[in-house]
């Protein structure tokens, strides 16, 4: 009798510890998403994962068209490392035939088609930048162009009978197209078909994606039952807005952080979030586990002050694209010039070339250089108080400039002169 109750409250036990583990992967993998469908399969496949040893499929699909990577596009990327470190399998397809078609997401009309070369350069520079962010030993990268091309007429027929003409015009794009009399080519109504192939060919278990795939990964979800397979749960991740809070996070209106920046850059313009978008950013572009991200919101709740909560963001974010050496030094860097108002010492070096003398007015380096845009620009700066030398205000657009001078152009650039 004894015996027996040892072993049920061991088995117990063992019940509660499995049920933790779900719940602890199930938080991480939704915090921060804007939805998840498939909840209750999603748990099944992690309890089943945890008991067998065998880790989940995470499919993520990449279209080459615009390689450089900044935090909004790495949102979806730490998301898939962060289930990595739960011990998952990343997928990374590479859409380079579903790129020659043309995914028309988002459009008002068919994004054009991409050559070969554009596709296989931009593959090579994502490939570069996402193992920034991901385990390479965990990440198994595929071009869906292996299985796509080797689809005969009669299995492509078979795809295209799964889908109904009025299903693809429920998509948004096609619909306002299609009242606007604007063309839809019918090879673009393959663009889902094709992607939602990819998740049949992988056997994925879950499809990670930005809001506006919706359509595209739910398809997924349903070739696979159609085939016979376990439909992926579909993991949804939130547009990232910029720097302005305003925005999504773009490159082309300038409120982006990119991956690849310096870390004094990355550190400073982190400190530029909006306080509003504070816990986003801690939930989108870092690894914070839940129950941290939990104090952080504490704090905020109650009336900490925002900048200390984005100091700490901004060395996490640092820190994960640069060493603990160069993180120390940015932040130390932003000290100096936003918080203490010294001139930082590890300033931007500007060398300037002497024709004849030892000084210079101000203007001349700096628009040679490009860091004012003209002369004009320069005038404008120094009239509203927006360039100071060695800490203090310019009042003239004739100041002299001489080695080891810094100049702070606008609020937030330090150039350090020196002469050759």
């Amino acid at each position: 009798m004894e015996a027996k109750r040892v072993d049920v409250t061991e088995e117990k036990a063992q019940a509660a510890e499995l049920a933790a583990q779900v719940r602890h992967q199930m938080r991480v993998i939704k915090q921060g998403a804007a939805e998840l469908i498939g909840e209750e399969e999603l748990e099944a496949k992690i309890t089943r994962s945890i008991l067998t040893g065998v880790p989940m499929r995470i499919k993520f699909g990449m279209d080459p068209s615009a390689p450089d990577i900044h935090l909004g596009h790495a949102a979806a990327l730490r998301k898939l490392k962060q289930m990595q470190d739960l011990g998952h399998e990343i997928d990374i397809v590479i859409g380079d035939f579903t790129a020659k078609i043309g995914d028309p997401t988002g459009k008002s009309k068919g994004r054009k088609a991409m050559t070969e070369s554009e596709v296989l350069v931009n593959a090579q520079t994502y490939q570069d930048q996402i193992f920034h962010i991901l385990d390479r030993e965990k990440t198994q990268v595929r071009f869906n162009g292996e299985w796509l091309e080797l689809l005969n007429l009669n299995e492509v027929l078979r795809l295209a009978s799964t889908v109904t003409v009025a299903r693809m015009l429920e998509r948004d794009d096609f619909q306002n197209r299609f009242r606007g009399g604007i063309p839809i080519g019918l090879h673009e109504f393959f663009y889902p078909l094709m992607q939602a192939y990819d998740s049949v060919e992988l056997k994925a278990d879950l499809e990670l994606g930005g809001t506006d795939q919706t359509f595209n990964i739910l398809m997924g979800r349903q070739l696979q039952k159609d085939r016979g397979q376990e439909p992926q749960a579909a993991l949804f991740i939130p547009l990232l807005e910029g720097i302005d809070g305003v925005e999504k996070m773009s490159k082309s209106l300038g409120n982006y952080i990119g991956i690849c920046e310096d870390a004094r850059t990355m550190f400073t313009r982190v400190m530029q979030v909006p306080d509003s978008l504070i816990v986003k950013y801690f939930e989108l572009a870092t690894d914070i586990q839940p129950e941290e991200l939990d104090k952080v919101k504490e704090a905020l709740a109650d009336g900490c002050n925002p900048r200390d909560c984005k100091l700490a963001l901004a060395e996490m974010i640092t820190s994960l694209y640069h060493s603990a050496e160069e993180t120390a030094e940015a932040g130390k860097f932003f000290r100096e010039a936003f918080t203490n108002k010294a001139v930082p010492e590890q300033a931007e070096i500007l060398e300037v070339v002497l024709e004849s003398g030892t000084l210079l007015d101000c203007i001349r380096p700096l628009v040679n250089a490009g860091i004012t845009g003209s002369g004009a620009q320069f005038r404008r700066l120094v009239a509203q108080g927006g360039i100071q030398k060695n800490g203090v205000r310019v009042e003239s657009v004739e100041e002299k400039v001489q080695t080891d001078d810094v100049l702070k152009v606008g609020k937030r650039r330090f150039v350090r002169i020196k002469m050759c």
